[in-house]
């Protein structure tokens, strides 16, 4: 059986069980975070043992043996105990186990959990299989509309495509200020892995030095770091490199090479607090930073904004962001000309509908290089490339995939980008995606908007040659989706 086979096999096998679970009231995303401590305890207990023979700081009485001992009642009050206490550890293994629960109630299935990860043995898989089984459970997760995972889950295909592009080095760092389960980072990895022959050195500095990330959602940010981990990236008792803070509250200083993120979709920044009657609000928060060129709520030209930040001053930044941040006026077309003036903005993917869990988004992805200060504008032209007009993608019947990438990435040039050579032409290709516009066009555009479009949309001009109905029913879902987004917001401000 080859890796792949044995991967899905796995992944199969510890899925099917979560079904039992349901009927206990046990979600997909609570399924998935005892099975983050159950792994993190198997593997550590077999790092413990020859040939690792590694000394670990988890005490006898909470490690994996512990619970394997036990049946019944005395193996849930065991399983509770040994959550609370680990997490009180330092390190990576306290991060993993902060604020944990016991979320299987039922003594009988928690031993059957246990029995059917204490049969494989961990330690012995490759870190590329083991983090294809995690990986593997994240997707079905994010596949539960119910859960809301998706919204933390970018789908691996166009994330590998924009790292293709991007092409990290060894020895730079990566970050990823609303990191989700780590698939930046990871793929960044794998890219550097793949593409490059490392020293010892470089192996080391890889491991421990390369990653940055935030996630503020306590449950996501450990599911990133026991991905990260499956992944031979940082060590049990390693120091945590995914930070729990909000990322937009202050410039902390850090530089790196690279910003690889799909900041979180919808518009305004919120925290939710209790009110002296005990009802739930939300307020939306501004961050008034000196280092950002407007103050606004929209959380999304705000990452932006902090991103650029963040950059060293020849670093390299790819960013998922909504339509709006390509054509909103006020603090949106301040901020997008700061960004033609100081970066060199170069390129745009415009993406199709349907490749997000979440429903209803339209998004892009923008690429920029950091530059030093300078008197003339660093954007010369900016290269859009149209992956929507006429292209439809479905998550079950129709998913995007890796080859549905490959003109973009052909189209962007990564080994020299300033080869590149248009596909459009006015007379004799107008259906042509890849595209150029000059500095000086796009500022005479309305608003500095960078929301541009100029082939035909087939479902518009011909009535004759509709898509499919599950396409057009999608796009109706989608529409109505978007739309009640607006509506809450709208809501939530008038309350």
């Amino acid at each position: 059986m080859n890796e792949n086979n044995n991967a899905a096999s796995v992944v199969s096998k510890i899925w099917s069980f979560c079904n039992t679970l349901r009927d206990d009231g046990v979600g997909y995303g609570d399924y998935l975070e005892q099975l983050t401590y159950l792994l993190f305890l198997k593997m550590a207990d077999e790092y413990s043992k020859p040939p690792y023979n590694r000394h670990l700081s988890i005490p006898a009485e909470y490690n994996w043996e512990s619970l394997t001992a036990k049946r019944g009642a005395e193996l849930e009050a065991q399983y509770s105990l040994t959550l609370r206490e680990l997490g009180k550890l330092p390190g990576l293994l306290g991060q993993i186990f902060t604020k944990s629960q016991n979320k299987i109630q039922d003594p009988a299935k928690l031993f059957r959990l246990i029995d059917m990860i204490d049969k494989e043995q961990w330690s012995v898989m490759g870190a590329d299989i083991k983090g294809k089984i995690y990986e593997g459970l994240l997707e079905k997760n994010a596949e539960d509309v119910k859960s809301g995972a998706g919204q933390y889950f970018t789908p691996r295909e166009l994330i590998r495509g924009i790292v293709e592009c991007v092409r990290p080095e060894p020895l730079k760092t990566v970050a990823d200020p609303a990191c989700g389960t780590g698939g930046f980072l990871l793929a960044a990895y794998d890219y550097i892995l793949a593409n490059h022959s490392l020293d010892k050195e470089q192996k080391r500095f890889l491991k421990f030095h390369t990653f940055f990330g935030n996630e503020i959602v306590a449950n996501t940010r450990r599911l990133a770091l026991m991905n990260m981990f499956l992944h031979n990236i940082a060590d049990i008792e390693g120091e945590n490199f995914i930070s729990p803070t909000d990322s937009l509250v202050a410039d902390t200083g850090l530089r790196v090479d690279y910003v690889l993120t799909n900041p979180p979709f919808g518009k305004k920044s919120s925290m939710t607090c209790t009110n002296e009657e005990g009802e739930q609000e939300t307020d939306d928060l501004t961050y008034n930073r000196q280092d950002f060129w407007a103050t606004t709520s929209n959380k999304q030209l705000n990452f932006v904004q902090h991103i650029r930040t963040m950059l060293k001053s020849d670093g390299k930044a790819a960013v998922v962001v909504p339509d709006n941040v390509l054509f909103e006026g006020g603090a949106g077309e301040t901020v997008r000309k700061r960004l033609l003036e100081t970066t060199d903005l170069h390129t745009i993917l415009r993406l199709p509908t349907g490749i997000f869990y979440k429903q209803g988004v339209k998004a892009n992805v923008i690429f920029f290089d950091n530059k030093p200060a300078n008197k003339d504008p660093w954007t010369k032209e900016v290269w859009i490339y149209d992956f929507r007009t006429n292209i439809h993608f479905t998550l079950k019947k129709n998913p995007l995939s890796y080859n549905d990438l490959k003109d973009f990435i052909r189209c962007y040039q990564p080994e020299n980008r300033h080869a590149r050579q248009e596909t459009w032409q006015a007379e004799t290709n107008p259906e042509g995606r890849w595209r150029k516009f000059t500095y000086a066009e796009i500022m005479n555009r309305d608003k500095t908007s960078l929301d541009i479009t100029w082939i035909k949309d087939k479902s518009l001009a011909d009535l004759d040659n509709l898509p499919d109905p599950d396409v057009l029913a999608g796009d109706i879902v989608e529409n109505i989706e978007a739309a009640l987004e607006s509506f809450r917001e709208i809501m939530n401000r008038i309350k």
